[in-house]
């Protein structure tokens, strides 16, 4: 059995195809560059040509295509962009065209000539199979596929998007206090996910089910598979990613607390702060918003101690080595770093797979089975050809 799984963050995108015959060690794995520095990087390339530019296709993620896109119509460039491309900037329209972008109707944009056109996707499966393919690995026989990002949501005119995504994540964890509880099969997307429901749309007819998720809690739910982390029953997992910094506080009945900020607003003595606050039961949504970052949860208020094991906090993602420059003044809390599988990049795409097998009950006693005992058959890649 084959899962492709796809983690889209702002810098990468972390890509791995499980196979249920072979050690997990053993699957194939890509780290690329994420889609939205893809787009990012073709605009910078085509700016000093000036010429117009059309953006069509699909919302994707913020961030870097964005600030190239925004640096297009302060160099007075003429830039167009259909309704849904548009919501890549903001999911009110007028707010688009106030800085000068043009929207246009699918039907009007085929209508425009002498224009560099891109099309904005989160997912392409094509490109994606298309390089397996180019190294002799076909996707032609998957069970499923599951894909993450980050998912403000579709906040209504005047609502915070910080505020809208933190009422969407108590009543997640209220109703499921999972972390996979923000996963979901294409057909089940609530309608207020509208960058989950873009990376439904952009994979087309695919030939067999997809599954979407936030990608912090994939990334949190994977780094747990890490062997060391495995074996505590309650622990603090941070996931410093390159825009967004998140930690929930898991036990013995599940989420206990989380918080999450912008990676560029906080510092070593903050994150400090804030961990402690979630540990002892403290932390307050307003501690985290007030400060620019988007809020916190607390379902208990018992104290969660450190200094119990040889560490205290549990770190993953891209930005990790915001902890490896500790100086025992400014930090006091000893972190591990997880590397579940030996590969930190992939902790969300060991997550997928494991809400995957939550969402897919199906498809959970391979999965489970491989992530729990790290191996498949126990064969090599080459005895599977």
């Amino acid at each position: 059995m084959k899962i492709l799984t796809v983690d889209i963050g702002t810098g990468t995108q972390d890509i791995f195809l499980y196979d249920s015959n072979l050690d997990v060690e053993n699957g194939f794995k890509l780290v690329l560059p994420s889609p939205t520095m893809m787009v990012h990087r073709r605009l910078k390339g085509t700016l000093p040509s000036r010429t117009p530019i059309l953006l069509a296709g699909h919302l994707m993620g913020g961030g870097p295509s964005a600030w190239a896109i925004e640096e297009y119509v302060r160099a007075g460039i003429p830039v167009y962009m259909t309704p849904s491309a548009a919501r890549t900037i903001d999911d009110e329209l007028d707010k688009v065209d106030a800085l000068g972008i043009k929207i246009v109707k699918e039907e009007e944009s085929h209508q425009l000539s002498a224009v560099s056109k891109i099309e904005l996707k989160d997912f392409d499966f094509d490109l994606i199979s298309k390089t397996f393919k180019d190294y002799g690995v076909s996707l032609n026989d998957l069970a499923a596929i599951a894909v993450a990002v980050f998912d403000h949501g579709n906040a209504p005119a005047g609502v915070s998007d910080r505020q809208f995504r933190f009422d969407y994540l108590d009543e997640r964890i209220r109703a499921k206090n999972s972390l996979s509880a923000f996963a979901y099969l294409s057909t089940d997307i609530p309608k207020i996910m509208t960058r989950l429901q873009s990376v439904a749309d952009s994979a087309g007819d695919l030939l067999c089910p997809l599954v979407v998720m936030d990608t912090a809690p994939a990334a949190v739910l994977g780094a747990g598979f890490d062997p060391v982390v495995a074996k505590r029953e309650r622990k603090i997992i941070v996931n410093v990613g390159n825009f967004h910094t998140l930690a929930f506080r898991l036990g013995e009945k599940g989420i206990e607390g989380v918080f999450e900020h912008h990676t560029g607003e906080i510092d070593l003595v903050k994150l400090e702060g804030l961990t402690r606050k979630l540990a002892d039961g403290s932390l307050k949504h307003q501690d985290v918003f007030d400060d620019m970052g988007h809020g916190a949860l607390m379902y208990t208020d018992e104290v969660f101690e450190f200094g119990k094991d040889d560490f205290d906090v549990v770190v993953t993602g891209p930005r990790r080595s915001m902890f490896q420059s500790i100086h025992p003044s400014s930090f006091h809390l000893h972190p591990y770093y997880a590397t579940p599988f030996g590969d930190m990049m992939l902790a969300g795409c060991f997550g997928l797979l494991a809400a995957t097998a939550e969402v897919m009950p199906g498809l959970a006693e391979p999965i489970y089975g491989s992530l729990r005992g790290g191996h498949g058959r126990g064969v090599a890649p080459w005895d599977n050809v």
